[in-house]
């Protein structure tokens, strides 16, 4: 999400789910952030983290600094990759570029670029910003199964004239790259039901897991390419799963792959449950809430929930919700999204240094819907999305990259059907505009009190591209949309 001004840059009972919805900002259970996994568990995904070194540029006005990056070698397999420096206030001034080898054929992609400028990131002052275990970043490209890299990063040259009175000269000047360059390349490892795993080691046999996908949504852009299977849904293993699970509790089953899709009826009587005595007599004559839509639960995209941190943080309510793009291409499967979104994730924590996935939901190019930052789909949580505005919002974000690229129909309706639904647990017209705090960032000032679109783009509430010109386009229709699912 490259950035058009300088920056600087997831409970336990169904009884606690309708509490939460109203709770101030909360941190519940501390503790270690990696959970002891249980004998026999798999632990699927790896990063491997390579240093940057100065290249030899072809450009004599570069000094040897300016210019970074890894000749082509071959590496363990990668389906992710991105660039992280030392201090996340550093922007990167320049360009990030990166081919690959595409495993078992050995052929080599062109030279890609990576978004240079990721500006989704915890509010500055919290303790997910404050950790140290933080890092600036690109956003992550999705490349597919690969053996082979090439990374090149090049100060941007800022030429200019000067002693226009006396006869000009060009004078060229780079900001110097950010300390500390690594490139990572994310596996993002598979993922098996645990009877999957039970039943190959009880014979004996050599297992390799198989990434699940979730079963086929309704209207799909590519529905040749979609995965029908469904597998069946299971107890989780270990306690940070139980308590992922468990932060669900009331929506789905323990250890569901997914939350079913609820009518209107059906949706409107779930509001009644969960805000009863909060709601005025006309909310109870006039509920405005869209159809509760089919999520994938975090256990249906194959979360490892031993990298994230245990507790789950949350805020008061839900009054906007931002919208943005991964900005990590276009070129996946809808079947390969659980992969991506595993990738995301661990990029997220392990690359980045945050506690937890940072969006509260993605949506796929076919329209599926996806659980994001632990803590439960209906509830407040705290998120790490956009700078300043985390608080008492969400983000959600459609994968892909959309600043020439029209994102489909079945995304920006399955944007809509979730606001709608999310939105309207707390009262919020789609269509309408309300007021948040600025956190500080550099659109606006800490303290601010901002007024904002309810459904906004992340470039609203923070100097970016993101969510990509085309798609921050589709935003009015959206809003029109998702009041109109809510009866409005």
């Amino acid at each position: 999400m490259r950035g058009l001004l300088a920056s600087s840059v997831g409970v336990t009972c169904a009884a606690a789910l309708a509490l939460s919805l109203t709770s101030p900002a909360v941190a519940a259970r501390p503790v270690s952030p990696a959970a002891e996994r249980p004998a026999g568990a798999e632990a699927p995904g790896s990063t491997q983290s390579l240093p940057l070194a100065p290249l030899a540029s072809r450009d004599f006005t570069l000094a040897p600094a300016d210019e970074q990056g890894l000749p082509r070698r071959d590496v363990r397999h990668f389906s992710l990759a991105g660039v992280i420096w030392d201090d996340p206030d550093t922007e990167l001034h320049g360009r990030v570029q990166i081919r690959t080898r595409a495993a078992g054929t050995g052929t080599w992609s062109g030279w890609q670029d990576l978004e240079a400028h990721n500006d989704d990131i915890a509010d500055p002052g919290t303790a997910e910003r404050i950790s140290g275990r933080v890092h600036g970043a690109t956003a992550p490209l999705w490349v597919g199964d690969s053996d082979g890299v090439e990374v090149r990063v090049r100060a941007e040259a800022d030429h200019r004239a000067e002693g226009m009175a006396r006869g000009s000269r060009t004078v060229t000047t780079t900001a110097p790259l950010p300390a500390g360059l690594r490139l990572e390349l994310v596996d993002p490892g598979e993922s098996a039901p645990a009877s999957t795993r039970r039943e190959a080691a009880a014979a004996g046999a050599p297992h390799r897991a198989v990434a699940r996908s979730a079963p086929t949504p309704e209207p799909a852009e590519d529905p040749a390419t979609m995965d029908t299977s469904a597998p069946t849904a299971e107890p989780p293993e270990d306690p940070a799963a139980m308590d992922a699970s468990a932060a669900n509790a009331g929506l789905a089953a323990p250890g569901a792959i997914e939350i079913p899709a609820l009518d209107r009826q059906q949706t409107e009587q779930e509001l009644f449950a969960l805000r009863a005595g909060e709601l005025t007599e006309r909310q109870r004559a006039k509920p405005y809430i869209g159809a509760r839509p089919r999520i994938v639960t975090r256990r249906g995209w194959g979360a490892d929930e031993g990298l994230r941190e245990r507790r789950f943080v949350y805020t008061k309510k839900v009054k906007a919700a931002f919208v943005h793009h991964t900005a990590s291409g276009n070129g996946y499967r809808c079947t390969q999204v659980p992969s991506l979104i595993r990738g995301i994730y661990r990029y997220h924590v392990k690359s980045m240094g945050w506690r937890d996935i940072g969006y509260n939901f993605l949506v796929d190019k076919c329209g599926n819907i996806y659980e994001g930052r632990a803590g439960g789909v209906a509830k407040a949580v705290l998120g790490a999305h956009t700078l300043g505005f985390n608080t008492n919002s969400m983000g959600i974000a459609v994968v892909g990259s959309y600043g020439s690229k029209k994102p489909p129909a079945a995304a920006t309706t399955a944007v809509a059907r979730l606001a709608a639904w999310k939105l309207g647990l707390y009262g919020a017209n789609p269509k309408g505009k309300t007021y948040l705090k600025s956190g500080g960032g550099n659109r606006y000032p800490k303290g601010k009190k901002v007024r904002l679109n309810v459904i906004s783009g992340h470039r609203d509430g923070f100097a970016t591209e993101c969510p990509g010109r085309k798609l921050y386009r589709k935003l009015g229709s959206t809003r029109t949309t998702a009041a109109r699912l809510q009866g409005r």
